[in-house]
C-alpha cells in the first residue's frame, strides 16, 4: 500500500485511467466485431452506417492514449479495405 500521500493519489489516477482505457477498449472492439460480422453476413449496408461510429471509437481512445494512433489507423483501414472487397 501507498505510504505517501503523492503515491495515494498516483495510486488513484491509475484506477480510474484504467477504467477509462478498459472502457474505451470494450466500446471500440465491439464496435469492430459488430462490423465485422455484417461484413461476413454480407450485409454491406448496414456495415457502411457503423463505419463513422467505429472511426470516433477509434479516434477517442487513440486521443486519450488509450491506444497508439498508429493502432488506430491501422484498424481504421483494415475494415475500410473490408467494405472494398466485399
Amino acid at each position: 500500500m501507498p505510504i505517501t500521500t503523492s503515491a495515494k493519489k498516483a495510486m488513484r489516477q491509475a484506477k480510474t485511467r484504467n477504467a477509462r482505457n478498459a472502457k474505451q477498449k470494450e466500446t471500440y472492439k465491439k464496435l469492430v466485431s459488430g462490423y465485422r460480422k455484417l461484413v461476413a453476413d454480407k450485409k454491406t449496408g448496414e456495415a457502411e452506417k457503423l463505419l463513422p461510429a467505429i472511426y470516433k471509437a477509434l479516434d477517442k481512445a487513440a486521443k486519450t492514449n488509450s491506444i497508439a494512433k498508429n493502432k488506430a489507423n491501422r484498424i481504421k483501414s483494415r475494415i475500410t479495405k473490408l467494405t472494398a472487397k466485399k
